[in-house]
């Protein structure tokens, strides 16, 4: 009866033991899957956002910023604008120098959204001019920022 208790006692310790190892194994387990998923979620950031330097940022009137960036490998110019009334993303803009000024014109559907890198009078000043259907429909001075 004696051995008998004993090795109930003995069996019960076992699982005791085995449901703090089990324990022991998940605590383990989450602090080291945390710091890798905090890892990756900052190196897949950088990833995205080294695939395009920045050429262009301004800030405009009306709480418009604008970034120009261009794509390191395809040469691709992006415009990418956020404003109290939304952000707005496009692709596949055109840069040329007009009057010893460049600009950087970008369209979606029938707007066309024209970034002036400067002015003849101040190079650290420029425009946002927005048009639709080829009528301005906004024009907002700017400054490098």
């Amino acid at each position: 009866m004696q051995s008998f208790l004993q090795m109930k006692l003995l069996q019960q310790s076992s699982n005791v033991k085995l449901i703090n190892f089990t324990k022991l194994m998940k605590t383990s387990a989450l602090l080291l899957a945390l710091p890798i998923s905090i890892l990756a979620n900052f190196s897949l950031r950088a990833s995205a956002d080294s695939t395009a330097g920045i050429i262009l940022s301004t800030k405009c009137q009306g709480g418009y910023n604008i970034n120009i960036w261009q794509n390191y490998t395809s040469g691709e110019l992006l415009y990418r604008a956020t404003s109290p009334n939304g952000n707005l993303s496009l692709g596949k803009g055109t840069s040329q120098a007009t009057e010893g000024v460049r600009v950087y014109k970008f369209r979606s559907g029938i707007y066309e959204y024209w970034v002036w890198d400067g002015t003849l009078d101040n190079p650290q000043s420029g425009t946002l001019e927005v048009y639709k259907n080829n009528r301005i429909l906004m024009k907002q001075a700017c400054r490098k920022s």
